[in-house]
């Protein structure tokens, strides 16, 4: 435990600063989930509209120190990969359903 007055209170704002550190990282934890559960249902557009919160505090979380700025950049570019990537399956799912139909006849 921290012996002179300077080190206990260095020790209470490390406590403190912890706090809004893990605060910070849940949010970004959690924009990210509700990206991917919209992604899992497939609706692409709701997920599109959510790509700003989820830049918001992977920025932030960033900015504060919570995670590097590589591993910020990294978790935007899979996050648009992921959302490009379901978008093609369902452009591509569509136009093979045309195909089946034109096919048909």
């Amino acid at each position: 435990m921290a012996i002179t007055s300077s080190a206990k209170k260095a020790y209470r704002a490390s406590l403190h600063k912890h706090v809004y550190n893990i605060r910070r990282n849940k949010a970004m934890l959690v924009a990210l989930k509700n990206i991917k559960k919209t992604l899992a249902i497939g609706d692409i557009s709701a997920a599109e509209k959510l790509i700003p919160q989820a830049y918001k505090a992977i920025d932030k979380a960033s900015k504060r120190g919570i995670i590097k700025a590589n591993t910020a950049a990294r978790k935007k570019s899979r996050l648009i990969s992921a959302i490009r990537r379901i978008g093609e399956k369902n452009i591509k799912n569509k136009t093979e359903g045309v195909v089946k139909k034109i096919n048909r006849r």
